[in-house]
């Protein structure tokens, strides 16, 4: 009773599982196999046919179930049939090995123990023996073929014609004593519908529908292959049986009519004015420096840098097309395209007489005498004037007058340290005491004692030029009891220039 109701079960379970099984459309083979959709089984993979130069060496390429072998020219290999038959090439036994594996109804080789007394097959195959030969020289492969190397030139075994050999369904038996696939597409024995394409097999045929259609029921109808991407880069146009690709703007079709690749703009029809880029399905424009683009995008127009900015030159900007550049005024040179550099005429242009001595100043120069002594005082050394004690007009004067000249820039800020006098002898017990003598009446100047030998004048008020200051900078020098009095001047010359630079 256990028995019976188990069989009926299993008997349900394969009725329910043919109902609902449905056409395996994709599935993954072991290698050296690939997925037949027509038989919906794997198939082996000819690899002789399809690996460019499979074996080296000038090596022969046998194929056979999962793999191939790689043999010498002179390998042979014997098919068995219950007694010892010929050696015939490689090329014939390898079709006859075929055949025998077809109409064996198997997927791979029949191993070698289980064949080895008979050599038949079921179904009127045939497969090698392991036992067809003998000796060092052989070697059994996977599909069962027994390959001998010969010498370089081996007695081939004839044929026998007249004996006859049972093949299976699908195959014949050929002029070479074999059995050879029956075309039966060629032979128009099929019976595949008009809308059907006939695919000849291995000791059969089938029908499948054109490339580009699937069956539905009885009928091939289209597939739309742009429901089943990734067919198309971009855009996907069904046809019937068929479809083809298109490109967004920007792109175009490959050579493998799938791909879309990006049209380099810039290339074909440049339309910027100036610079052109190309990017990924377009294109932009840029302009040189000193141009900027307009409102079209695509040409440019003069940037007047001079009127966007009051900082790029230190003195004037003067715009050109493309680019601007800077001015200097006259005493001034351009240095590093922007910066106004004060020139000094008196290494360059020099126009002072020979009893005068040049002086530059921001922005020019100008002559004083080399000799600046007036009487009573006479040209104790460079710039310094003595009165001397032999003369009664000098008790009343300053002992020494002594002549400087400095340059300083116009609008300096304020308050700044610009010149600094100090006492050149000093005498024991005595008080030094500084002071502006003249050229201080508007109070630009602070003289400000430092120590006891030295002072600092100030400017504290700011200044422009072009202008020139004469100060008299007095030292008096007393002893401690009072009984000793002397004096001494700085007569500086202050040269304020013309510009801030």
């Amino acid at each position: 009773m256990l028995k019976e109701l188990f069989l009926t079960m299993l008997i349900l379970a394969l009725v329910k599982s043919q109902d609902t099984e449905e056409t395996i459309t994709y599935t993954q083979c072991t290698d050296g196999y690939e997925w037949d959709p027509v038989r919906q089984q794997c198939k082996d993979i000819d690899e002789c046919d399809i690996v460019p130069d499979a074996c080296k060496g000038g090596m022969k390429c046998v194929n056979h179930y999962g793999g191939y072998l790689c043999l010498p020219k002179t390998a042979q290999i014997i098919v068995n049939n219950e007694q010892p038959q010929q050696e015939t090439p490689v090329s014939e036994n390898v079709g006859a090995a075929a055949n025998a594996a077809a109409a064996s109804g198997t997927a791979g080789g029949i191993a070698a123990s289980g064949m080895a007394t008979s050599g038949a097959m079921p179904g009127g195959g045939f497969v090698a023996s392991a036992t067809a030969v003998a000796g060092p020289e052989v070697q059994t492969g996977r599909n069962n073929f027994v390959i001998r190397r010969n010498p370089a030139d081996p007695q081939r075994i004839s044929s026998n014609p007249s004996h006859r050999i049972q093949c299976a369904t699908g195959y014949e038996q050929s002029e070479h004593n074999i059995c050879q696939d029956i075309d039966e597409c060629a032979a128009g024995t099929h019976n595949c519908r008009t809308d059907q394409v006939c695919i000849n097999l291995r000791g059969s045929f089938a029908c499948q529908c054109p490339p580009g259609y699937q069956k539905r029921g009885e009928q091939c109808v289209d597939i739309d292959e742009c429901t089943m991407p990734p067919f198309c880069h971009q855009r996907c146009v069904n046809t019937p049986g068929s479809f083809y690709c298109q490109c967004s703007p920007g792109f175009q079709l490959a050579a493998n009519n799938y791909t879309c690749v990006d049209i380099n703009e810039c290339d074909a029809s440049n339309q910027c004015a100036q610079q052109c880029y190309n990017i990924l399905g377009s294109y932009i424009c840029q302009c040189n420096q000193g141009y900027e683009l307009s409102s079209d995008r695509l040409n440019c127009e003069d940037i007047d840098e001079c009127r966007a900015s009051s900082y790029l030159c230190q003195y004037q900007c003067v715009n050109e097309p493309g680019k601007f550049s800077c001015m200097c005024p006259q005493g001034y040179q351009v240095v590093r395209s922007r910066t106004c550099q004060d020139i000094n005429e008196c290494e360059t242009t020099n126009e002072c007489r020979e009893d005068e001595m040049c002086w530059n100043y921001h922005g020019g120069f100008r002559c004083y005498p080399r000799n600046p002594c007036q009487d009573p005082y006479i040209l104790a050394s460079e710039n310094r004037c003595v009165c001397p004690v032999t003369n009664a007009v000098c008790r009343e004067l300053p002992q020494s007058i002594v002549y400087k000249y400095m340059s300083i820039r116009s609008d300096r800020s304020v308050p700044s340290d610009i010149f600094q006098i100090q006492a050149t002898t000093i005498y024991a017990n005595t008080i030094n005491t500084f002071l502006i003598k003249s050229g201080n009446e508007n109070g630009e100047f602070y003289l400000r004692q430092t120590s006891p030998v030295s002072a600092m004048l100030v400017l504290v008020k700011s200044l422009s030029g072009p202008r020139e200051y004469i100060v008299d900078l007095e030292m008096l020098t007393v002893n401690s009891i009072g009984t000793f009095r002397t004096s001494s001047v700085l007569r500086l010359t202050i040269i304020v220039g013309p510009f801030s630079f």
